[in-house]
């Protein structure tokens, strides 16, 4: 999706084939969690499920993840308005609330290490490899948003994003709310079924 010198105009049946791709791309990455999540309720009421506290800091990360989805819209609604300074400074800043997410799973994972949890192999459970596998699949897709939000950063540094030329933006803002919404299925699930 780097190339966006593609015409901005819908295709035939109505909407854009990078937008199109892009649905799909979301429609995939909800039905691998949706059989993560179902993995993980059959897998608990088997029996031999470590019960443990989750790491404070997902709460915060909630927080965190929250307010890159506000800077996110903020950054396309100033591309639409052509203000191409808070486009600039608020991709920017989504930039790097994501990348403070990313730093505050690690430390989620480093919390679930001292308390001897750990991924898979001996003397691990499955409730926490499951809380690893969820928080790092979504972390990984994450890492992938980030580039996503970095090109269109580096794109607007070039103006290439304003009101005339939409589509990079929409693609990348409508991708990071995925991701946001995303995470906050994935701390309410494991704070209901945890």
């Amino acid at each position: 999706m780097a190339n966006f010198h593609i015409d901005e105009q819908n295709s035939r049946s109505g909407i854009h084939p990078l937008k199109f791709s892009l649905w799909l791309i979301i429609i995939s990455i909800i039905m691998m969690f949706a059989a993560f999540t179902s993995a993980y309720i059959v897998r608990r009421e088997e029996g031999n499920w470590l019960e443990f506290d989750l790491p404070s800091i997902l709460l915060v990360n909630t927080i965190i993840i929250v307010l890159s989805s506000v800077t996110m819209q903020l950054a396309h609604n100033a591309a639409r308005k052509n203000n191409l300074g808070t486009l600039k400074a608020m991709l920017l800043a989504t930039l790097l609330l994501g990348t403070a997410f990313l730093i505050g799973q690690w430390y989620g994972w480093a919390n679930l290490v001292q308390n001897n949890i750990y991924f898979g192999g001996t003397g691990s459970n499955p409730s926490g490899s499951f809380l690893y596998v969820l928080t790092g699949v979504h972390g990984f897709h994450l890492v992938t948003g980030l580039i996503f939000v970095l090109l269109v950063f580096l794109s607007s540094l070039k103006y290439k994003v304003h009101s005339k030329n939409m589509l990079r933006i929409q693609l990348c803002t409508i991708y990071w709310h995925f991701l946001g919404g995303l995470w906050l299925y994935l701390y309410i699930f494991l704070r209901i079924n945890h």
